[in-house]
């Protein structure tokens, strides 16, 4: 290892090759990382519990993501942290903690409109798929280059009744 590396510079190193077909070895890299910090440090805990999530053990990253968050998660790792436990939430069957997490977040430079697009999932896996197809068209619209206001407007009706 260079001494000259940062350890932000080896994270997004690791990101590069991780692979989970060899979880084992995965976790072992992260966690020579990570111990490199304070049990406490929020980053660190956020890749403790990305590393996890990314080798589809959520119900092991729920925990780690929150206590990264309690620590004081900041930047650009923030609202992916929050994007990541809520997609966890998800997938262990939490959709409604899930719902809860997202739905008053608006899309952010770091992670654009995917707050939206993993609302639109937790609200279809609890029946609300009207309000999830209005929030994924509400996202969609502004990227299209035509029908902007058209898309966001039929979005706003999905549910309503329609006129005779």
């Amino acid at each position: 290892m260079d001494v000259s590396e940062t350890w932000e510079t080896r994270v997004n190193s690791f990101w590069e090759s991780a692979d989970d077909e060899k979880p084992q070895r995965t976790l072992d890299e992260m966690r020579h990382l990570i111990d490199e910090r304070p049990s406490s440090d929020p980053e660190a805990l956020y890749e403790w519990a990305s590393v996890h999530d990314f080798l589809g053990r959520e119900a092991e990253a729920i925990p780690l993501y929150r206590a990264a968050l309690d620590a004081g998660l900041a930047g650009d790792r923030e609202p992916q942290a929050i994007i990541q436990l809520a997609s966890s939430l998800r997938n262990v069957g939490q959709a409604v903690a899930a719902i809860a997490l997202l739905e008053n977040r608006p899309p952010d430079s770091v992670t654009g409109a995917a707050a939206q697009a993993f609302l639109a999932l937790a609200l279809h896996d609890e029946g609300r798929t009207d309000e999830a197809l209005r929030v994924a068209l509400r996202a969609l619209a502004p990227t299209l280059p035509k029908y902007t206001r058209s898309v966001a407007s039929y979005a706003d009706e999905l549910g309503k009744p329609k006129a005779p």
